[in-house]
């Protein structure tokens, strides 16, 4: 199809929106992420369980994050995009900073479930302005650019961490954060504009608006648009446990890690987070982008690889991060997890494309909504807290250590149910990729009637 008939919009201009709103999803990962690193030393200062800490990175974050999403996503589909990303963005950075001002869990936790809901105004209709941005052909790259901004934002969170923790304190840090989201949206709401629905679809679209319940069972029809759904979701439960309990593993592994007012050894806190970082947005940031190009690539010969990359990466992935958690060095541990971080962003792209492609015009952001909605309950609001409910169990036999290490590696458990989602995807694709394309032109072919 070509494009440039149909766009209203420059390529630069295309560019220009894709970075500001890959910049505002960085922020939401880092201002999601940062409490896991952030969590020995509020650990420390107010005395929180493991179990607790498991609740505020996980299902306080991500319950309303993942319910909320449905009716933003209703209202994205309906309504200016541009507007609900902005207010969103304001949202939770304002939450953001209010985690680092209070000091009972309760407040914490209310203040977590802030910046969820805020948050979910983010993804779901940037999808949706992405993809009246770019066709179909570009559009895995597309959301793989957008989706950098995951190993980009926990890339940064360490990095952040290592610069800001021993000068701000874990409060001034999370106060900083919130300040900064504030200022990106008043970018947003300056350059961003509300692009034309469905305007690489069909010319003079008039799109019929649909309800909720509508789109739930529309999309939960669509096979590989559920297993794809599946996939990531399973493959996030580990990847948000990692992220969320790997530092503090490390930590209790080898204190002398630890900042010095915390009793560890000048300078090896901020040389952790240094690689940390680096091992995120070069090894997880690799895999995201050129996973998403490769897919793309491969995907001309079959849209089943869409389903078949993500799923064989992670059958070398997972072993390697199962071995990073019982090696005795951090040289070794690190060198597993860049394995791992490489293999784990090769899903993001392609699940994400598919959520687009598959679903009719007018329920994209909606199909992300529910993308999210699914992949949060079950991997956001379960993995950190799994982790930590399992940790604080195994404590009392096995110790603050190696306790974790074994609620680390049950995560094998939820890998394979990935693997498996992601075959299974691939197995029905191409019928249902040849369906969305009839299904969708058809409905421009009747707007424009």
């Amino acid at each position: 199809m070509s494009e440039s008939p149909k766009m209203s919009e420059s390529k630069r201009y295309r560019t220009l929106v894709l970075c500001l709103l890959t910049l505002m999803y960085v922020v939401s990962f880092i201002d999601r992420q940062i409490i896991g690193i952030l969590s020995p030393f509020i650990k420390e200062d107010l005395g929180f369980t493991d179990t607790q800490l498991g609740w505020l990175k996980g299902l306080a974050f991500a319950f309303l994050y993942a319910i909320a999403g449905i009716p933003i996503a209703w209202l994205a589909d309906r309504y200016s995009r541009k507007k609900i990303i902005t207010l969103a963005l304001i949202a939770w950075s304002g939450f953001t900073a209010l985690t680092g001002a209070v000091s009972s869990f309760i407040y914490m936790f209310l203040a977590r479930m802030g910046v969820g809901i805020g948050e979910a105004g983010g993804s779901p209709p940037s999808h949706s302005i992405i993809s009246d941005l770019y066709p179909k052909e570009k559009r895995a790259s597309a959301l793989g650019f957008y989706s950098l901004g995951i190993p980009i934002g926990i890339g940064f969170s360490y990095l952040l961490a290592g610069a800001l923790v021993e000068s701000l304190g874990w409060r001034g840090t999370l106060i900083f954060l919130g300040g900064f989201g504030i200022l990106l949206a008043i970018v947003l709401a300056i350059v961003v504009k509300e692009p034309k629905r469905g305007q690489l679809d069909g010319e003079n679209l008039k799109l019929k608006t649909v309800g909720i319940w509508e789109s739930i069972v529309t999309l939960a029809k669509i096979p590989s648009w559920f297993a794809m759904c599946m996939g990531i979701a399973w493959v996030s439960f580990g990847g948000y446990a990692v992220s969320a309990w790997g530092i503090d593993y490390i930590l209790r592994f080898k204190p002398e890690y630890l900042p010095p007012k915390y009793g560890g050894e000048p300078g090896s806190f901020k040389w952790l987070m240094f690689w940390f970082g680096m091992l995120h947005l070069f090894g997880y940031g690799a895999g995201t982008y050129f996973g998403a190009l490769l897919t793309e690539k491969l995907a001309k010969r079959s849209v089943s690889f869409y389903g078949i990359m993500p799923g064989a990466v992670l059958l070398i992935g997972v072993p390697a991060l199962i071995a990073a958690f019982w090696v005795q060095s951090i040289i070794a541990h690190l060198f597993f997890v860049t394995i791992y971080l490489i293999s784990a962003g090769f899903y993001l792209g392609p699940s994400f494309a598919t959520a687009q492609t598959l679903a009719p015009i007018n329920m994209r952001a909606m199909s992300t909504a529910l993308f999210f909605m699914i992949l949060n309950i079950i991997a956001l609001g379960g993995g950190p807290t799994f982790v930590g409910i399992m940790s604080e169990r195994l404590m009392e036999t096995h110790g603050n250590v190696h306790s974790l290490r074994l609620a680390m590696s049950m995560l094998v458990v939820p890998y394979i149910l990935s693997v498996l989602a992601f075959f299974w995807a691939a197995k029905t694709l191409p019928k249902d990729w040849d369906e969305a394309d009839r299904r969708n032109k058809e409905m421009a072919a009747q707007s424009e009637t």
